[in-house]
């Protein structure tokens, strides 16, 4: 009887697993950016071979936007509006965020203060504040003051109703806690009242942020000489339709920086909050 002989098996070492957790980031950036990349593909070839010449004049493809864009960083014209811009976005936030951070922890903390300026704030965060763009206008003129006061108006409400209810939803159960470990009320607000707060109010001051570049562009269509809105709208009353796309899309791009910043520092201010698992 004749015995067949193996081939003796050569281990080659450890097998490499392959961490699954490496791909991760990569199909994430790719699902994430997707719908973008479909978008500008799209913005790109349409108006080349669907639409006709008419409407090819009003929405050119985005390669020629781009190469708008490039044109207004290169003779300084961009650098101008933008710095006009966000010198007045900036001032009407930090002062919306001065005011609203401290007045919604003052009404939350106090409750007879907030039952009497429910109403009141209900009907405030109601009213649209570009409605308000006239009288502002009236009553502050067509300078820098208007437009700075039309973006604090517009951003105080959401950092303040995003204060009052991230005070409100603090778990009950931790101000039991901290008060039957003997901290007094001013211990108990700041160690922790506030930290648990924290996550909502970034919410409110990143809506905040938002709107005050929003809000900024449409107040500069009327009575401005400098500016992102004071662009767009130039533009397209001189017919200039790749440079008014080219200033939309910093407008775009401005407001993707602005939103990613807070997100960070949101991250940053709450580090000792338990990560949710994916």
């Amino acid at each position: 009887m004749t015995a067949t002989l193996e081939a003796p098996k050569v281990h080659n070492g450890p097998k490499v697993v392959e961490n699954p957790r490496k791909k991760k980031p990569l199909r994430k950036a790719v699902r994430s950016s997707a719908a973008i990349l479909l978008f500008l593909a799209v913005w790109e070839l349409a108006p080349q071979y669907v639409l006709d010449e008419g409407t090819k004049t009003f929405l050119p493809p985005l390669s020629e936007d781009l190469v708008a864009l490039w044109e207004l960083i290169l003779n300084g014209q961009l650098a101008d509006h933008l710095l006009a811009s966000l010198g007045r976005s900036s001032a009407g936030f930090v002062i919306a965020v001065g005011v609203a951070v401290p007045l919604g922890l003052l009404i939350a903390w106090y409750r007879p203060l907030a039952e009497f300026l429910n109403p009141l704030l209900e009907l405030a965060r109601n009213t649209a504040a570009l409605a308000l763009l006239p009288v502002f206008t009236l009553l502050l003129g067509i300078g820098e003051v208007s437009k700075i006061a039309l973006i604090v108006y517009a951003c105080v409400w959401p950092v303040l109703l995003n204060t009052i209810a991230g005070v409100n939803t603090v778990d009950p159960l931790l101000v039991k806690a901290a008060r039957s470990l003997g901290l007094s009320s001013p211990s108990l607000f700041r160690k922790v009242i506030l930290p648990s707060a924290v996550p909502t109010i970034f919410t409110g001051i990143r809506m905040a942020a938002a709107y005050s570049i929003l809000i900024l562009i449409a107040a500069e269509m009327v009575g401005a000489k400098a500016g992102l809105g004071y662009l767009i709208n130039n533009s397209q009353v001189n017919f200039q339709i790749q440079q008014m796309y080219a200033a939309i899309i910093t407008v775009s791009v401005l407001g993707l920086a602005i939103n990613a910043g807070f997100v960070a520092l949101e991250r940053r201010f709450s580090t000792w909050r338990v990560k949710e698992k994916a």
